[in-house]
């Protein structure tokens, strides 16, 4: 046990604390406030404490746990909304109210709801860590409970079926007792086998993302953005449509409104895949920008490691982390504290580090054991850069280790132009990767396409400083065809209704005939050009019209309704 000697903030040091460890979670105060050692020398520490210390003085008591903040890890996850140290904010509220009262313990993991076991092992087999021992059904997932990672082979001396609680004994693996809870250390990546390469993209239904800058399952992006360009309404459809199956929502120090709105909303939002609430696939942390900055800088890693969980079982699982830049903060007020050598902007040196340990815990993995499982942990981080100036330290630093960069544009937002990514500032370094896959299962000229309407669009930007001194009617016809042809891709084509049943999602072999429609029409556009069809003629053809509303064309519709477009266009535009 040791002794408070100073209290700055949420940064403690304590004396007599020989034996301690980096990381060892302490009890602080009369009240027990939670704290986590963050820097030793000699007998002295420093602690960095996840509530509220206003009252602490010096002599106060520091209690050793001697284990480093872990997380629990069993049936009672999905539907559940946490802080950042993983407290159940329902349950919180039920013990203390509607405010969190300091000190306050409550189980992360229900521990009186009894879950319905069935194995999938049985008495004398032999199981290593990560082997899947059995099943637990909650809501639509099938939750596998899994031997600890660490465990060594053994034999199944004894194995139950039935109802238990998260704490109950369910198996005797070479004489070590298990139950269906884990715990593991946040700051600890969980293991795997081995890292698979990125061949399958994330399909998220938004056209720009899924034709132009697609992300990988197992992928890392970032989304920066100024203030209300849409950042976390791009990360809250991500969250509904993209095909993971499960989802960690972190609410990193965003704004307390903000925040409301998403514990508001989702709990209301229907997953399209089953017709069941968003929720059920589906785990929240929530830790607000007034709340303690110690516990902003834990909550990515408690929902990293929540992610691995779920990917070590099997699942794709996609990680929404909405704002880094709030994290950083933390992270550089902590140093302050500390009183290190402060780096670029005043955050700390090792900024750069931190953010690649975080993003590099995503990946698409083999899971550990002797049964063949493949996971993955689709990362997508906000980062909300002051004035929108991407020139800042975090921001460079999350494009330096992501491989997908979704700018958005506030002037797109204040134009109405949802999403509002930049189609010209982004990019994606997974195309190659991916290439194969879009081929097989989407159309083998899907690459072509992409890079055709990519080249439409540069090329209207470069026409965009003529046109502002002598306006588009002084431009050559062909040019002025480039215009019409970009204008289309951008207002039916990159332009989505989330509000729109059949808008919101569009899959990528719609994409790709919307996008393969425009293209015709250019081409042919082009080609009655040259044969001396008058050009209002071609620019005021009533297929354009048509081509503008294939957006609201049911996916079982689409193929049809492209192959007329393109039939009536080569019979009158071709003169």
């Amino acid at each position: 046990m040791g002794k408070i000697a100073k209290v700055s903030g949420p940064l403690i040091v304590a004396d007599e604390m020989r034996g301690s460890q980096i990381n060892e979670v302490v009890k602080v105060g009369d009240a027990g406030l939670l704290g986590e050692i963050i820097a030793l020398k000699g007998d002295t520490a420093s602690i960095q404490v996840y509530e509220d210390t206003s009252g602490l003085k010096p002599d106060d008591a520091v209690k050793l746990s001697g284990a480093p903040l872990q997380v629990e890890l069993g049936p009672g996850l999905l539907g559940t909304v946490f802080d950042g140290i993983q407290r159940p904010l329902n349950a919180v509220k039920a013990a203390s109210g509607a405010f969190i009262k300091r000190g306050i313990e409550v189980p992360s993991l229900d521990r009186k709801k009894k879950w319905d076991f069935k194995p999938a092992v049985k008495k004398g087999d032999v199981v290593e860590g990560g082997d899947v021992l059995g099943t637990v059904q909650e809501y639509n997932i099938t939750h596998r409970v899994l031997v600890p990672p660490k465990m060594a082979k053994g034999k199944v001396e004894s194995i139950e079926s039935g109802a238990f609680t998260v704490d109950d004994d369910i198996a005797v693996i070479g004489g070590v007792k298990v139950q269906m809870m884990q715990k593991w250390s946040v700051r600890v990546a969980r293991p795997y086998k081995e890292k698979k390469p990125f061949t399958l993209p994330l399909v998220t239904g938004k056209r720009i993302i899924d034709t132009f800058f697609p992300v990988a399952k197992g992928g890392t992006s970032a989304i920066p953005g100024p203030f209300g360009s849409g950042k976390t309404v791009n990360q809250q459809d991500l969250a509904k449509y993209a095909d993971a199956e499960i989802i960690v929502y972190i609410g990193c120090g965003e704004r307390g409104n903000e925040m409301t709105e998403v514990l508001a909303e989702f709990p209301h939002l229907i997953d399209p895949s089953t017709g069941k609430p968003l929720m059920e696939r589906t785990v929240l942390i929530a830790n607000t920008s007034n709340m303690p900055v110690a516990a902003r800088e834990a909550s990515i890693y408690t929902g990293i490691t929540i992610a691995e969980y779920f990917r070590d079982m099997g699942y794709s699982v996609a990680l929404m982390a909405d704002s880094t830049s709030r994290w950083a903060e933390a992270l550089r007020e902590i140093s302050g504290r500390l009183e290190e050598m402060p780096g670029e902007e005043g955050y700390p040196a090792y900024l750069g580090r931190k953010l690649a340990e975080f993003y590099e815990r995503g990946g698409r993995i083999a899971c550990l054991g002797s049964q063949e499982r493949e996971g993955a942990i689709t990362v997508v981080g906000a980062v909300s850069p002051p004035g929108g100036d991407i020139s800042e330290p975090v921001s460079q630093g999350t494009l330096r280790i992501t491989k997908v960069f979704w700018c958005l544009d506030s002037s797109l937002s204040r134009r109405r132009h949802y999403p509002a990514i930049n189609w010209l500032k982004s990019y994606s370094l997974y195309h190659d990767d991916l290439e194969d896959w879009f081929e097989k299962n989407v159309s083998a000229d899907f690459p072509q396409q992409r890079k055709k309407a990519m080249e439409l669009l540069q090329k209207e930007e470069e026409l965009q400083n003529i046109v502002q001194l002598i306006g588009p009617d002084a431009l050559p016809e062909k040019e002025r065809l480039i215009l019409e042809a970009a204008k289309m891709i951008r207002e039916d084509f990159l332009q989505q209704n989330s509000f729109e049943e059949t808008d919101c999602y569009t899959t990528p072999k719609k994409q790709y005939l919307m996008l393969k429609a425009i293209l015709h029409y250019y081409d042919k556009a082009i080609s009655a050009l040259a044969a001396d069809v008058p050009f209002e003629s071609i620019v005021n053809a009533k297929e354009k019209e048509q081509i503008s509303q294939l957006k609201r064309v049911p996916e079982k519709e689409i193929e049809a309704k492209v192959n007329g477009i393109i039939k009536s266009l080569d019979a009158a535009l071709s003169r």
